[in-house]
């Protein structure tokens, strides 16, 4: 089970893929955990998640975690196969309760009320690659566990 979940090879792909996935995923998970970037910071991320879109308490504190911590864990290529699972559900997820009514583009001259589902299409391309290939060179994954290559 540990060589399916962690074990990855020396390619460069699955790098520049957990590397751009963990940073704009980073930027958004600093936006609710810390208020950085014209966020909420935590506090105000629970209030809307726990009584605008009625989540439960620990699935709002488990979102904010995601895309925070989640995010840094693969930039630095730890657990990838298993953040990136959660990040394609969690991509999936928003896609379809958030991003869908506005179509395909991102709201690029600011003329509709929301995003399109560009963005997290691409989100959601990128973590599957990374749930198929692992975390690739310089991870903590391949130091640990070893790489196939």
């Amino acid at each position: 089970m540990k060589k399916l979940l962690f074990k990855t090879d020396g390619a460069l792909g699955p790098l520049f893929l957990r590397v751009s996935l963990g940073t704009v995923v980073f930027a958004h998970g600093a936006q609710k955990l810390l208020g950085w970037f014209g966020g909420y910071g935590f506090s105000g991320t629970m209030d809307f998640f726990t009584n605008m879109m009625q989540l439960p308490w620990l699935v709002a504190f488990l979102l904010i975690l995601l895309e925070s911590v989640g995010a840094l864990a693969l930039f630095l290529g730890i657990a990838t196969r298993l953040v990136a699972t959660a990040y394609v559900f969690l991509a999936l997820g928003i896609m379809f309760t958030v991003h869908t009514p506005y179509g395909f583009f991102m709201n690029w001259f600011g003329n509709q009320a929301g995003e399109g589902i560009e963005n997290i299409l691409l989100w959601t391309g990128m973590a599957t690659a990374l749930v198929l290939l692992g975390s690739g060179r310089y991870s903590v994954d391949s130091y640990l566990y070893g790489s196939s290559s």
